[in-house]
């Protein structure tokens, strides 16, 4: 990723903030009016106790009762306003990065990253609930504080200094608070996210922890990263309260001291008595914002972690730019000099591999586990990058070929299977537009057909959260219908036969042979021999190299030659450029 991109990728949030900013204009100019409308208490008390008590007037204390009721009504209407202003721009904000956040998200999930699992899509509603809670709105408040801040300048300059003095007092707790809090913060943040994980890697794991006992155990280890989550939280909580309650302290104690002050001026004649007691209110609330805002700091710390969690990720993962549309492949695959490894690893896996297979061919890749079968699958259907050399479909480097365009050309049976939530047709069809016809036809090819169709609801059947109640061998065959589904040109079976049974097995032969009068170039990986039948060439992977590549009678004689400690009967295996030739 070169530099200029992550710039820019790094101005997406960037760019969804300035779009709030007339958002936040907005809030400003309904802010002024509560921040004097959340006077109407002490305006209301001086009024009753300078006009209604002096002249006893009924009529005077009932419509200063009224008028007080009106602003009561009025604040909390035009607090209701503020919140939905920020609400909207919650929303936009989420509309702004919810497709690059789902993108990135995937993107990780595929390089096997942390980053893949849901915690961004949370991260994400933390931030948009943020935008319209009282402690946003706090930070929007704090700039008005300077109104208060020039009217109790105006009663009097030294209060006004003395004002100063506890909210640069305050703005130093706040200081302090931040830094002592973000330490053990983020430590509970990134132990709450481990413990959920785990947690979650156990529920899906439940038949085997159940059936072998390992409960108590796998309880242990959750116990230590949630006791470890817990006892940051404390920390960070006991500094967070300690703050708060000295903040408040500050508050109450400068609303005092500047109204034992402003007596001290009245006895000398020079402050009213009325002036006084409006300088002590204006004291408590010109640092009411920053007293909330440091009461909701473990809040703000929650945002702070999500908004460096999201940037990262988007970051690390930009939204591809629009590709040039190329035409629909015909199956001719090459792999040139592939050296690969795992998404952020260090070893490689793949080692120099080159071959070629023409439309229309077959290949089967055997070899021992951890030879690098499952990735070099992944290169060829264009999952994971090459980091030396490439895979190409008809001549176009196949990782970077727009997978929307090219989906329907391609098949793919992962190792591990994953099946979705919805019908039998749904998951067969790729959740697109199902053609019935074709989804009978996919099901026929692997054998489905009969026991779907003896289903209530046949392809209309709900199958459950990732096939929660099929087979093994059910869940395989409907991955593999939906590999074959619409006939792609390029199709790439990982264990296709690791959970059939015999008639499974015979079903799969039956598949690849009407594959290949489709002319579509297949690529089986395997351990069994007997799906072998029909397959033209063979290609053998040992740590990560090229062992053996050639027709697949010779490859096997060769292999069977080996194994039985006798030199091979002197027919050399093809090249990697003879295969290509070949098929």
């Amino acid at each position: 990723m070169s530099k200029q991109s992550n710039q820019q990728e790094k101005s997406l949030l960037s760019q969804a903030w300035r779009a709030l900013f007339p958002y936040i204009r907005r809030v400003l100019v309904f802010s002024i009016f509560t921040s004097l409308l959340v006077l109407t208490p002490s305006v209301y008390m001086l009024e009753v106790y300078g006009r209604v008590l002096a002249s006893r007037n009924y009529s005077t204390l009932l419509m200063l009762t009224v008028l007080v009721i009106g602003a009561y009504v009025m604040l909390e209407m035009l607090e209701w306003v503020r919140k939905q202003i920020m609400h909207q721009a919650g929303n936009d904000l989420d509309k702004t990065i919810r497709n690059p956040l789902i993108h990135a998200m995937f993107a990780a999930q595929l390089g096997n990253m942390k980053a893949g699992s849901n915690q961004a899509l949370q991260d994400l509603k933390t931030l948009r609930d943020f935008l319209s809670s009282q402690a946003f709105l706090s930070f929007i408040d704090v700039p008005l504080a300077l109104f208060v801040l020039v009217l109790i300048f105006i009663i009097n300059p030294v209060l006004g200094w003395f004002a100063v003095a506890g909210a640069l007092v305050l703005s130093l707790i706040g200081l302090l608070n931040g830094r002592r809090v973000r330490e053990p913060f983020e430590k509970a943040q990134n132990g709450s996210i481990a413990a959920r994980v785990y947690a979650g890697g156990v529920i899906r794991n439940a038949q085997v922890i159940e059936s072998m006992g390992m409960l108590e155990h796998i309880y242990s280890r959750w116990q230590q990263r949630q006791q470890e989550f817990v006892k940051q939280q404390a920390v960070a909580s006991e500094y967070a309260g300690a703050n708060a309650a000295l903040s408040k302290m500050v508050q109450t104690m400068l609303g005092s001291l500047i109204l034992g002050m402003g007596a001290w001026f009245a006895i000398r004649g020079e402050l009213s008595a009325s002036l006084m007691i409006v300088a002590s209110i204006l004291g408590g609330r010109l640092l009411a914002p920053l007293v909330l805002l440091i009461g909701s700091w473990k809040q703000v710390e929650d945002v702070r972690e999500c908004i460096v969690r999201l940037d990262r990720l988007l970051t690390a993962f930009p939204e591809p730019e629009a590709k040039m549309p190329l035409p629909a492949p015909k199956g001719l695959l090459t792999v040139e000099g592939v050296v690969a490894k795992a998404p952020e690893g260090q070893t490689q896996i793949l080692k120099g591999v080159s071959f070629g297979v023409a439309p229309g061919g077959s290949l089967a890749i055997v070899g021992p586990s951890a030879s690098g079968k499952t990735t070099l699958a992944r290169l060829l259907v264009g999952i994971w990058p090459a980091a030396i050399g490439a895979v190409r479909l008809d001549g176009s480097d196949i990782y970077g070929w727009d997978k929307e365009a090219l989906g329907p050309y391609v098949g793919y049976l992962p190792q591990n299977v994953e099946l979705f939530d919805g019908t039998f047709a749904e998951n067969i069809a790729r959740f697109g537009d199902v053609d019935d016809e074709a989804v009978r036809k996919a099901c026929r090819m692997v054998g489905l057909d009969a026991f779907i169709e003896s289903l209530p609801a046949s392809y209309n059947k709900q199958i459950g959260d990732d096939g929660a109640f099929l087979s093994g061998g059910q869940r395989q065959r409907v991955a593999l219908a939906r590999a074959v589904y619409g006939m792609p040109k390029f199709v790439v079976l990982d264990e296709p036969n690791s959970s059939l049974d015999e008639a499974g097995d015979a079903a799969l032969v039956d598949t690849l042979r009407r594959l290949k009068e489709n002319g579509t170039t297949v690529i089986v990986i395997t351990h069994r021999k007997n799906i072998l039948t029909g397959i033209d060439y063979m290609l053998v992977l040992f740590d990560g190299r090229i062992q053996k590549i050639g027709k697949s009678k010779e490859v096997l004689a060769h292999m069977q030659s080996e194994a039985m400690g006798r030199s091979p009967d002197g027919q050399s295996s093809k090249q990697p450029e003879e295969v290509q030739h070949e098929a």
